[in-house]
């Protein structure tokens, strides 16, 4: 009998340190864009949420008060915008302008985080509330109570900061905006204009300003009758 050659069969190739780190790269980006638009949305919807309830006490019985989140701060708002603006300007910018920008995203989120916990225990804007209220300055809002939209807002600053770290993290292994329209400074080279094929048109008497024939039919030619 023949001698039967073993197939050799093929083994998977190993995982070098170049793919695996640039798969945590890929996986890293998916969940940093995720979390930095989804606590963006969050923050931005919740601070516009009622946030704190009270009354009043006006001439002939109660008035309700109510204030909304950014009655109380405008800050968590505003840091969850520079946060948006920050993550898209990730990838737009490389080696330490990124570090810088993953820096200012991470400090957005930590401050909206921090003034909508500070705001969720604020009086001072339903008390303004009372005071128009009631005409009088000195008056106070009664029978406060606070909703869960304030920490609603702090969770979704937790998101942007946590997008923020992913940043800081694995920032430096994201791909960049293609520098294929950008413009280096160099000067371009002037373009040639190719000599046109068309035949020139051919060139009548001059026209008599005084006889508008040879006005129309200088118009007709393509001539300026007055040069």
């Amino acid at each position: 009998m023949g001698r039967v050659s073993a197939v050799p069969i093929p083994q998977p190739r190993a995982e070098t340190t170049a793919d695996a780190t640039r798969r945590r790269a890929v996986r890293s980006l998916g969940i940093a864009l995720l979390l930095g638009a989804a606590g963006s949305a969050v923050v931005l919807i919740a601070s516009g949420q009622t946030w704190a309830d009270g009354s009043a006490a006006v001439a002939g019985g109660i008035v309700s008060l109510h204030a909304g989140g950014r009655d109380i701060t405008g800050v968590p708002a505003a840091l969850a915008i520079a946060g948006l603006a920050a993550l898209v300007a990730v990838f737009a910018v490389r080696t330490g302008g990124r570090l810088l920008v993953s820096a200012l995203l991470a400090l957005s989120g930590a401050g909206a985080a921090l003034a909508a916990l500070i705001g969720a225990s604020d009086s001072s804007a339903l008390n303004d509330e009372a005071a128009r209220t009631t005409g009088d300055t000195a008056a106070t809002v009664d029978a406060l109570t606070h909703t869960a939209w304030p920490y609603v807002t702090a969770a979704g600053g937790v998101l942007i900061l946590l997008a923020g770290l992913l940043a800081l993290r694995y920032g430096s292994h994201w791909p960049t905006m293609s520098g294929r329209y950008e413009r280096d400074g160099t000067p371009r080279a002037a373009r040639v204009r190719k000599p046109s094929a068309r035949p020139a048109k051919a060139t009548g008497p001059a026209a008599d300003p005084d006889r508008p024939e040879d006005i129309w039919k200088a118009l007709d030619r393509g001539e300026d009758p007055t040069g």
